[in-house]
């Protein structure tokens, strides 16, 4: 139930009325105002002031201004004359009633009014904007099209310079050639009219069967044909695999090797039934193969394994697999099949030259790690010196020869 204020004032003057509500500490933002020609209403919570107008006033006019704790509402008269009250004077709640109720209609069509008018207003901002819009993207193609039938105008006209000039350089051209040949023409006019007039000196000439005129003690220099135009002929050798002197060229062990490489590649297993499911990736071992080396260096040593048993069952005499599962189950422990792998890789890096020494010192070093943590060192020493007959410049490789030499000397001696 609101508060209903009474502690109002209002003054008037023969146009207008003004009237003081206090605000009782209520802030701005806060007061509703309501004003028709009949009827008047403040409200912020939990006040409300209102009053049925014993006269009417110009809404349309009507102000209010809130400052100071006090709302001064400011109401033109339609009539210039003074009031005698500025409220009608009646009790009757119905006549209020319906006083009330058309003041909340009219505001109510007021503000419908009001709300379609900003929507038109908003519409009509809209297409304003969209119209300004297309007039600017118009002109942008009208710009863009110009601009292109300069650009064709301009090229067409550098084409048709240029074709001059090539039409006038072609008749130069022709022109001296013409010229040339006849030129060639008078020379060999020459010496058949001086044989016609017998000669300006007397001497007596003569034609061969040739066609070259023969002077007594001179000859006359016979026409040569125009030079063959020069051209170039690319040639290509094919680089050798092996950088070897020819000294020591192992080339029969060199072809073997690359033999068995290419037929390594060839020889696969992609008839087996259990593997025609596999996409065509899955099928490639030089896939599978880059795909366990990802798994082992980001640690998934598992999902390598599984990479190279894939790719061991397509194609099984690819060395570098069997190597590099080697080193997949040094890392899982699995120590008596990396030495099987490890064998096995050795056994397919036949004959020994230098494109596998790498491959070799490789396999030799996991087979050898694998019998050292079985601690059967005096097999894993061999190994360890094999690669280090391969790669004799590895200081870790030394370092590991050595730590296993001292390991078996420990052990013969009873020493620690």
């Amino acid at each position: 139930m609101p508060l209903i204020v009474t502690d109002y004032t209002w003054t008037q003057t023969d146009s207008t009325v003004f009237i003081s509500v206090p605000l009782k500490g209520a802030r701005a933002e806060r007061v509703d105002f309501l004003s028709t020609e009949e009827y008047l209403k403040v409200h912020y919570p939990p006040y409300l002031f209102e009053a049925f107008l014993s006269e009417p006033v110009d809404e349309d006019r009507s102000t209010a201004k809130v400052g100071n704790g006090v709302a001064v509402i400011t109401l033109p008269k339609c009539s210039n004359a003074f009031w005698e009250h500025l409220v009608i004077t009646t009790y009757d709640k119905e006549k209020k009633k319906e006083v009330r109720e058309r003041a909340l209609l009219k505001y109510q069509e007021r503000l419908c009014s009001e709300s379609r008018s900003k929507a038109e207003k908003q519409q009509a901002e809209k297409k304003y904007a969209l119209e300004t819009m297309m007039k600017l993207e118009k002109e942008e193609r009208d710009r863009i099209v110009k601009r292109k039938e300069d650009e064709r105008e301009k090229t067409t006209a550098e084409l048709a310079a240029w074709q001059l000039r090539q039409r006038e350089t072609a008749e130069t051209e022709a022109k001296l050639k013409l010229q040339d040949q006849r030129d060639r023409q008078n020379k060999l006019k020459t010496p058949t009219e001086k044989q016609e007039k017998g000669g300006s000196d007397g001497a007596k000439v003569k034609l061969d069967e040739r066609g070259n005129s023969e002077a007594k003690g001179q000859k006359t220099p016979a026409l040569l044909p125009a030079p063959r135009r020069a051209a170039n002929i690319q040639v290509r050798f094919t680089p050798r695999v092996f950088q070897t002197a020819l000294r020591e060229s192992r080339v029969p062990e060199e072809e073997e090797w690359l033999q068995k490489q290419a037929e390594a590649r060839r020889a696969g297993n992609a008839d087996v039934e259990e593997l025609k499911d596999l996409r065509e990736e899955g099928r490639n071992p030089e896939w599978l193969k880059d795909k366990g080396d990802k798994c082992f260096a980001s640690g998934d040593f598992l999902g390598a394994v599984n990479a190279y048993n894939l790719a061991i069952r397509l194609h099984s005499k690819i060395p570098a697999l069997h190597s590099n599962r080697a080193a997949c189950h040094l890392k899982l422990k699995n120590l008596h099949k990396a030495i099987e792998d490890a064998s096995q890789a050795l056994d397919l890096l036949t004959p020994a030259v230098p494109a596998n020494a790498a491959a070799r010192a490789r396999a030799s070093v996991r087979r050898g790690s694998a019998f050292c943590q079985l601690q059967l060192y005096a097999e894993g020493l061999q190994d360890y010196q094999a690669a280090l007959k391969l790669d004799p410049h590895n200081a870790a490789l030394q370092a590991d020869t050595q730590t296993i030499r001292d390991i078996l000397q420990v052990s013969a001696t009873g020493t620690h």
